[in-house]
């Protein structure tokens, strides 16, 4: 009876025959780049009412705050051009004066103390007027201004790409991550069943002589383990969880293994490099940076050229005149017009030394473009690597699987005619949760470095994977401002 027990509990650490891993390796779909998470096949997941990869990328692009913070950030930039073209129109103001002014008597009562103090008259003046500025030169100011603030809104709105990307390419991590943990609380479940088994057919051979305290202790030792290795288990896949709630805004429930996005592979790193050289969105931030930095130069080198306005005005004065017995009124119109030429002579030094600064920010952001072309460079050598790497692991790691079902149904088989001790089981049993444990975890690697690498190309955003959601277009809120003359609400109605 205990030989059978045994023989039971060996089936439960492994849920898979030799043959269905050679065939199709320990996950469902391994000619799937993410075979990872078709575990849910084998963890009971259905995909009928399952939260699909599709569905969670989705919702991290819709709800996550670091996201829509990079939207709102953007849609601030955005307010950058009309403020620039406002140095073309004109400005008018109004204006409003009034005082009232009092004429008095005093005089001196002779024999007798005190004085007669009496009001004579009184005016009270008010003046209206309007006045309108018209800039006609400001030594190139506005133009510039304008084109630094469109290449400022062409610069954010990669940096809101590289946001976006950053942003899924954690949310796919926090989803293999559940897959994967999911996967290791039911690999060690599983031989913690196994386990309790053997520990079970130990005491019963025990009890019968056919078996030491030796072989129950060993036992005992190694399902008190199975046991402690389920709680770590646990503990790591709520972590998990709580992290996909954290970037998603979801709960995670029952996962999917269908991805997205497996043709946006490269086919060669070569391939890889010179896309990403022309496509990641921190490469293109930074070249337009580059425009924003000339652009300011410009900007200030015009503070020190002739500004010219055209200025006009009108105004109307009234006086209210009160006297003892009369009043009156006066009601005065005047309107003035003329250019206003303003020659820059010596600004103190202060001028200039903006204009020195501002070409030393102009090398900055130039070297800045080389130390982005770097680093992508070697994010996308980095992620091609651990790519390849975990593809060889699996591999390596289904043969390794293979090989200890195979030795441990063996030892099993021993163990019944006395050729295998207790411990040799054991030990068979630890080997094979190892190649399991290396499998799940070499697959995981594989998912997380192929988004990686997309991110690293630039080509991970919700346009490319073709996410089911309605694309954010920084276009159209620009759209709605750039022309505006005035107003204070919001495209959004704000």
């Amino acid at each position: 009876m205990g030989r059978s027990s045994g023989r039971r509990s060996g089936a439960l650490a492994t849920g898979l025959s030799p043959q269905t891993v050679v065939a199709g390796g320990i996950f469902s779909g391994a000619g799937s780049l993410l075979g990872v998470a078709a575990l849910a096949f084998s963890l009971g997941c259905g995909t009928a009412s399952a939260q699909s990869f599709a569905d969670a990328l989705a919702s991290a692009y819709n709800t996550n705050p670091t996201l829509n913070s990079a939207r709102a950030q953007a849609r601030a930039t955005d307010e950058g051009v009309p403020q620039a073209l406002s140095g073309y129109r004109p400005t008018i103001s109004g204006s409003i004066s009034g005082s009232a002014n009092g004429n008095y008597n005093t005089s001196y009562n002779q024999g007798y103390a005190g004085t007669n103090l009496a009001m004579n008259g009184s005016n009270y003046p008010i003046s209206v007027g309007l006045t309108l500025t018209q800039p006609l030169f400001r030594g190139f100011q506005t133009q510039n201004s304008v084109r630094q603030a469109e290449a400022a809104v062409l610069a954010q709105r990669e940096q809101l790409r590289d946001t976006e990307q950053a942003v899924l390419n954690n949310a796919a991590a926090a989803y293999m991550n559940v897959i994967q943990q999911q996967a290791l609380v039911e690999l060690q479940q599983s031989n913690l069943d196994f386990l309790n088994q053997q520990l079970k057919s130990s005491e019963e051979r025990f009890k019968v002589g056919e078996g030491t305290n030796t072989d129950v202790a060993q036992s005992q030792a190694s399902a008190a383990q199975a046991q402690a290795n389920v709680n770590a288990a646990k503990a790591n896949l709520n972590a998990a969880q709580a992290t996909f709630r954290q970037i998603i805004g979801i709960q995670p429930k029952k996962l999917s293994s269908k991805q997205i996005g497996l043709t946006l592979r490269p086919k060669t790193l070569a391939a890889a490099l010179t896309f990403a050289q022309s496509h990641h969105p921190a490469i293109r931030a930074a070249v337009n940076n580059v425009d924003v930095a000339a652009f300011n130069v410009k900007v200030l080198e015009g503070q020190v050229l002739p500004q010219v306005n055209l200025q006009a005005g009108v105004n109307r004065a009234y006086n209210f005149a009160y006297g003892n017995t009369t009043q009156s009124t006066r009601q005065q119109d005047s309107a003035q017009i003329g250019i206003n030429v303003n020659i820059p002579i010596y600004t103190a030094g202060m001028v200039s030394s903006k204009v020195r600064q501002a070409k030393e920010q102009l090398g900055y952001s130039q070297v800045q473009v080389d130390l982005y072309r770097d680093q992508v460079r070697q994010s996308v050598v980095a992620a091609w690597g651990n790519l390849e790497a975990a593809e060889a692991s699996i591999f390596a790691a289904r043969t390794a699987v293979v090989a200890n079902q195979l030795a441990v149904n063996g030892v099993v088989e021993e163990q019944k005619v006395g050729q295998a001790t207790t411990l040799d089981v054991l030990q068979q049993q630890s080997n094979l949760v190892q190649a399991r444990t290396t499998l799940v975890q070499a697959e995981y690697q594989q998912a997380v470095a192929f988004y990686t690498l997309l991110a690293a190309v630039g080509v991970l955003d919700a346009e490319s994977l073709r996410l089911p959601v309605s694309v954010y277009k920084p276009t159209q809120h620009y759209d709605a401002v750039r022309g505006k003359w005035a107003g204070m609400t919001t495209p959004d109605g704000r």
